[in-house]
């Protein structure tokens, strides 16, 4: 199954073997927020800005079109209502997002959390699944927990990538460490892509723009970006800027300049 792999890894990267995904999963997370209420309507956003893929929970998979970019199914889950939102558990089968036509699947890992264990053993066991189906495996790995005091340390941020890789992941989401030389040590550790993740809500496009290049420097291999693309005044927009970086090495004054303004 490794060529099935290969080719649904094509449908997700550019040749350049870089990639630009927006994550869109928050409605299990923290419900219907402002920017995904009508899914469609984004994606079709999304889409008219080129991004190389879109990841979703299953049943919006299963009632929108998707026409251009990668589909990423999530196939983990909770909701911030519950008692203990870090425990996240598997809600959807690698079998089930082949069904759904699928280029990959991800899972969510709070490495550090009370409930690490039950999520590294359901990410060992989807990991085996995908191997068997040819479905690439995007791990979003996040050091969060007691024992962690900055959840953007370069050593823990490492340490969770280097988790996600060595369990089998062929993608790996983290996030950026604030600085070149840290997150390049990041990348340097892991033996599979490094994505980053965009994290809350941003100040200015400019804070969002800049992280991208310096990560980029560093050898990410592109962003999983969520909140600052769909809740974006002008989501076409951000995405076509934040691709001219990642695939074009544009500088962020350049980006600014596609996203019509310097905010």
């Amino acid at each position: 199954m490794v060529q099935g792999k290969q080719r649904r890894l094509a449908r997700i990267f550019r040749s350049d073997s870089r990639t630009v995904i927006v994550p869109m999963d928050h409605g299990v997370t923290i419900g219907p927020c402002k920017g995904i209420e009508n899914m469609q309507t984004i994606i079709n956003q999304l889409i008219e800005g080129k991004a190389d893929a879109v990841l979703v929970h299953k049943g919006i998979a299963n009632r929108v079109d998707v026409n251009g970019p990668g589909l990423i199914v999530m196939l983990s889950g909770a909701s911030n209502l519950s008692p203990n939102p870090s425990s996240k558990v598997q809600v959807c089968s690698v079998q089930e997002a082949v069904r759904l036509g699928a280029d990959g699947v991800s899972v969510h890992i709070n490495v550090g959390a009370q409930d690490e264990d039950k999520m590294l053993s359901a990410l060992g066991k989807v990991a085996d699944e995908c191997d068997i189906f040819g479905m690439p495996l995007l791990a979003m790995m996040y050091p969060r927990g007691p024992k962690i005091s900055n959840e953007h340390a370069p050593d823990v941020v490492a340490h969770a990538a280097r988790l996600g890789a060595e369990l089998g992941a062929d993608i790996i989401k983290t996030n950026y460490t604030g600085d070149i030389e840290t997150f390049k040590r990041v990348v340097e550790c892991c033996p599979v892509p490094v994505v980053i993740a965009g994290g809350p809500k941003a100040k200015t496009d400019k804070e969002t723009l800049q992280m991208t290049v310096e990560a980029m420097k560093a050898g990410a291999a592109g962003l999983s970006i969520g909140r600052n693309v769909f809740q974006h005044e002008d989501p076409t927009s951000i995405v076509k800027a934040l691709s001219a970086i990642v695939h074009g090495g544009a500088s962020v004054e350049t980006a600014q300049k596609i996203l019509g303004g310097t905010s």
